[in-house]
């Protein structure tokens, strides 16, 4: 994937994060609490190895999404981490969630 098609940050005018911070905190919030009470979806330590794995990920694209949302941005690399990590956790209705953050403030 070249850089110009791996997306750019969105940047959120002042305002809006002000006005919508509410909303980012409540997915991310979610997200990162629907993720830690998930368990591997098969027996034993390969699986339990991955799972964890794989939570880790879908927590530090919500860190990632934090982080940017302090500075007036969606962090796109965030968004792609935690939607990622969600799927393969079989948490696609959330994944959707985390990607409809790059249209938080339109509409």
């Amino acid at each position: 994937m070249t850089q110009d098609q791996a997306g750019q940050d969105k940047l959120i005018a002042p305002d809006d994060r002000v006005r919508l911070d509410q909303v980012f905190m409540q997915v991310v919030l979610d997200v990162q609490a629907q993720v830690q009470q998930t368990q591997p979806g098969q027996p034993g330590n390969l699986a339990a190895m991955f799972h964890k794995e794989t939570v880790t990920d879908a927590l530090q694209g919500c860190a990632m999404l934090i982080a940017g949302w302090n500075e007036n941005r969606v962090d796109e690399a965030g968004v792609n981490r935690a939607a990622k990590s969600l799927r393969s956790l079989e948490l696609g209705e959330l994944a959707d969630r985390v990607e409809r953050l790059r249209g938080i403030d339109e509409g």
